[in-house]
């Protein structure tokens, strides 16, 4: 039989047109790192060797639909991008990532109108939540300045890493405290230690123009010398630290906060009680506690992964030096790395990279003044910063010293120190605007 075949119900021979109201799976398998997305076609994906970034169409319509496929059940792997190409995905706009990383998965999205965008209408996903873009500021904020006295001046930090002068404190002066980005574009800063010997638990919150607002009344137990890190790609986590202003009370509880800045309150500790450790993210959605000094233990290299719903995990065995008073800084957007801090030698500017997957690499010799009770932060999207820190012994050795650390995760020698000197300060992510 020869013709054209509209419908080819019967398998007939002849050119064969998409059938009216199906999808058109006629593509190859896709293989490449890029792929144009059509409405109204199936596609096949392999991403056995490399990620694939999925661009959608840049004008679609009510009902428009695509489907993708897990060809090689590797997108636990090597991950499908969406790019909405300008519009928006599951309501949230082209800035946020939308990542499918589920072994098998097959994905089906249709586009609803401007206000929600593209929706899946059927996936086996657990990670098809858009994931907030990475923030291109930071802000570092309280500590201890020299001579001992508490401060909550804060240095706003630009999207090229330039540390700005001090912005005059808000907030009760305390130091140790927590710090992490939340709502996707916005920080916190949350309990450590005010005046005296008290152990607070208030909270202050910065908006995405870097501004710090006055005290929110704590909830949770009161600590300091705990850590922060986000999870879920809008929301934070507090946990360890101690519940009094010296060495005592060390605890592995947890807080997490919530999108729009609330803390929740306690949930039980998992993973060695201990205080002087540092949080970072990475991957997607997830984080890492790393490092300090728990009673009985000593200096520890032990690390804890969090999971995208804020779960602490229990223990995993030190790789690196064991280290206490550290900070840690995201970087190459999935990845983090904690940096300084004392070892049983004495200060330290050793590093020890975190990969996407959440594997702690072994020590990267130190580059930039060795110190302690650093802080650190990304910023620019892909890159981090450590600073400020205590350089000896005894309440006049602050620093306002900086280090920047690249896409790669190399830390480049000293920047020299804006803003008053300082230490037990904290750092964190905030805007999305450059």
């Amino acid at each position: 039989m020869s013709g054209t075949v509209t419908s080819n119900v019967f398998k007939a021979s002849g050119v064969i047109a998409a059938t009216p109201g199906g999808l058109d799976w006629s593509s190859a398998v896709i293989t490449g790192s890029t792929l144009s997305a059509e409405t109204g076609r199936g596609y096949f994906i392999n991403t056995t060797s490399n990620i694939c970034t999925v661009t959608l169409p840049a004008s679609p319509e009510i009902g428009d639909q695509i489907v993708f496929a897990d060809y090689a059940r590797t997108w636990a792997t090597n991950n499908v991008i969406i790019d909405s190409n300008g519009n928006n995905f599951q309501g949230e706009s082209d800035l946020y990532t939308v990542d499918y990383s589920t072994a098998g998965q097959s994905l089906n999205i249709v586009y609803s109108d401007a206000t929600k965008g593209w929706l899946p209408v059927s996936d086996d996903a657990v990670a098809d939540v858009p994931v907030a873009p990475p923030t291109q500021r930071a802000i570092f904020a309280f500590g201890s300045v020299n001579g001992g006295a508490r401060t909550g001046i804060s240095n706003l930090v630009n999207s090229s890493g330039v540390v700005q002068s001090d912005v005059s404190a808000v907030g009760t002066a305390s130091e140790a405290r927590m710090a992490a980005t939340y709502g996707g574009d916005k920080a916190i800063f949350a309990f450590g230690n005010g005046s005296g010997s008290a152990i607070v638990s208030f909270s202050n919150l910065v908006n995405n123009s870097g501004v710090i607002a006055n005290d929110t009344t704590g909830v949770g137990l009161a600590r300091g010398l705990l850590a922060g890190t986000e999870y879920g790609g809008d929301k934070a986590l507090a946990a360890f630290g101690n519940a009094s202003d010296d060495d005592g009370g060390q605890t592995s509880i947890s807080n997490k906060i919530s999108n729009s800045g609330v803390v929740a309150s306690n949930t039980t500790g998992v993973g060695q009680a201990r205080a002087y450790l540092a949080g970072v993210r990475y991957g997607v959605g997830k984080g890492i506690f790393g490092f300090g000094n728990a009673t009985g233990v000593g200096i520890t290299g032990i690390t804890n992964l969090v999971s995208d719903t804020g779960t602490v995990a229990s223990n995993t065995s030190a790789v690196g030096t064991a280290c206490e008073y550290v900070g840690a800084a995201a970087y190459g957007g999935d990845k983090g790395v904690f940096g300084f801090g004392r070892t049983a030698s004495g200060r330290t500017a050793k590093t020890n990279k975190v990969s996407n997957t959440g594997v702690v690499a072994s020590d990267t010799s130190g580059v930039g003044t060795v110190r302690q009770y650093v802080a650190g932060t990304n910023y620019g999207g892909d890159k981090g910063i450590f600073g400020f820190g205590n350089t000896a012994d005894g309440i006049t050795n602050g620093t306002g010293i900086t280090n920047l650390v690249n896409t790669s995760g190399v830390v480049a020698s000293d920047t020299a120190a804006v803003g008053t000197a300082r230490w037990y300060t904290a750092g964190a992510g905030y805007s999305f605007s450059a």
